[in-house]
């Protein structure tokens, strides 16, 4: 709808002047930003690129915050002096051990990550993956323990400034999510959460959580509208009754209404960061809009508002921090097929498809580009291989639409957390 109106509008080339003019006395420009985008380095396959290749394919495209699922000597050695910010994983089955005795927490620390530091750049680690939505009754209770141990012995190495420790949580924890003012957690997690939030306030660490809105899309296609999921900014989006706050994200409505959870449990400053979300390009006969174009619409539509700074419409202020999953196809996944098939890029390193990053031959610069299959680029510089093409400009004034919408979304909202 507001693309439609300014598509109408005769400002709309005086717009795309004074951007590319901007772009012209800065090679990088406003795409330096999407440099915040992280992402999820999974390593299910017995056909993915070595730890080298992963790394000189995430600085080509300036990506610098990367999420993976282990502590693997050959990755941690692999972004050694990239600059990129690593968050590393504590497996579910080490978590017991380290909540009995802080000795095992340093001793992991020691062994799997003091070795890189500070040359790979670790600057999270989550312990566990999606624990409180389990069946383990024993690992939900030693979870905190565990990450109270392992804060302890990153202060013991003098790493505690620089590495925050926290755990990623499904949105299933939450009882409520609709609307993101009624937020709550279920009963059965919430004791746990009062004491990972007051961890998390202690330490000045985020909340993590996995939020995929393709699966509430796939439950429920006739009553989930697809725009809304997609994240798509054009369209009316849904309005919460009790705030007024418009919303046009299924995704960080998702975030509000963990943020108003963590609220009603007294940690209403917590921040809440995207550890996990992402959709499939394909999935089986049942899985509904797992296909290439909506993985791509949802992958670029984020990516835009990650470009724009745009925050949630309860945090309009602070961007929203979201690292999509994943990198690459991952063949030894279990599980449905679209498990499979959430990568943005194939094991040999070629595009599923484009979400709007490319590879500069020359630089190591990524340009939110074309989206179609063959772009009318033009050179701008004699000096760099710096492109822009017609929908490149197009999708520059997408990132401007989404942040017109985002500052009229913030003059509307009130101080609702203390």
């Amino acid at each position: 709808m507001a693309f439609a109106l300014l598509s109408k509008s005769p400002i709309r080339p005086v717009i795309c002047a004074l951007l590319c003019i901007s772009l012209f006395s800065d090679h990088y420009g406003v795409l330096r930003r999407a440099s915040a985008l992280g992402i999820n380095y999974g390593q299910v396959g017995n056909n993915l690129p070595s730890p080298p290749q992963v790394v000189q394919l995430l600085t080509s495209l300036r990506i610098s915050k990367v999420r993976i699922y282990d502590v693997n000597p050959q990755v941690l050695s692999a972004f050694a002096n990239t600059g990129i910010e690593l968050i590393v994983t504590v497996p579910d089955d080490l978590v017991p051990g380290m909540a009995a005795g802080a000795s095992q927490a340093l001793q992991w620390l020691t062994a799997g990550v003091r070795p890189y530091f500070p040359a790979t750049r670790v600057t999270g680690i989550a312990v566990g993956n999606e624990v409180f939505t389990g069946d383990d009754e024993q690992l939900k209770a030693s979870l905190v323990p565990a990450m109270r141990n392992l804060h302890a012995a990153l202060a013991q190495l003098g790493m505690d400034p620089y590495v925050r420790v926290s755990t990623a949580n499904s949105l299933a924890v939450l009882a409520t999510s609709y609307p993101p003012s009624q937020g709550v957690f279920t009963q059965q997690a919430a004791p746990y959460m009062a004491q990972l939030l007051r961890f998390l306030a202690e330490t000045s660490s985020p909340f993590w959580i996995n939020a995929y809105p393709y699966f509430a899309y796939k439950d429920d296609p006739t009553k989930v509208s697809l725009d809304y999921a997609l994240s798509n900014p054009y369209h009316v989006g849904a309005v919460d009754p009790y705030t007024r706050l418009q919303y046009t994200s299924m995704l960080y409505a998702q975030v509000d209404a963990v943020t108003f959870a963590a609220a009603r449990l007294g940690y209403g400053n917590v921040a809440v960061h995207v550890s996990e979300t992402g959709w499939p390009s394909k999935g089986d006969a049942n899985e509904f809009g797992a296909t290439v174009e909506n993985a791509r619409q949802y992958n670029r539509n984020l990516l835009i508002r990650q470009v724009s700074g745009e925050g949630t419409p309860l945090r309009p202020k602070l961007r929203l921090e979201v690292y999509l999953f994943a990198l690459f196809n991952e063949d030894m996944k279990p599980g449905p097929t679209s498990e499979r098939n959430y990568g943005l890029y194939q094991p040999d390193m070629s595009m599923v498809y484009n979400v709007g990053l490319n590879q500069l031959s020359t630089t190591s610069a990524a340009s939110l580009s074309s989206l179609a299959t063959s772009p009318a680029s033009r050179r701008v510089s004699t000096n760099t291989s710096y492109f822009i093409s017609a929908s490149f400009v197009l999708t520059v004034v997408d990132i401007l639409i989404v942040t017109i919408m985002s500052r009229k979304i913030r003059i509307k909202t009130k101080k609702i957390l203390s």
